[in-house]
């Protein structure tokens, strides 16, 4: 929503707890020429999986959050693997009197 993106899901069929988004167009990539030689393994766009999972851990879910496809590997999309973990405890501290 604030990258002004609206990404594609895509649902596995085989866990529920897995789910991927597409990104048509990622404007970070906008940024990047090319890889730098001997970067090939570099993901640029790895800041897009660390928003995801912070957002998710905010709301008390655990995932995993990695790329499938990148862009800037020559894939034709840029996409995104979320899956679920488990859910996270909501730990709130009581007031010491």
């Amino acid at each position: 929503m604030y990258l002004g993106i609206t990404p594609s899901v895509s649902c596995s069929n085989t866990t529920e707890n897995e789910f991927f988004l597409m990104l048509d167009k990622n404007p970070l990539v906008d940024f990047v020429e090319e890889l730098p030689a001997g970067r090939c393994s570099l993901c640029y766009c790895n800041l897009l999986c660390g928003v995801i999972r912070g957002a998710l851990e905010m709301i008390h879910l655990a995932a995993e959050v990695t790329f499938v496809q990148d862009r800037l590997k020559g894939d034709d999309v840029t996409e995104i693997g979320i899956t679920f973990l488990k859910k996270l405890e909501d730990k709130k501290h009581k007031r010491q009197k």
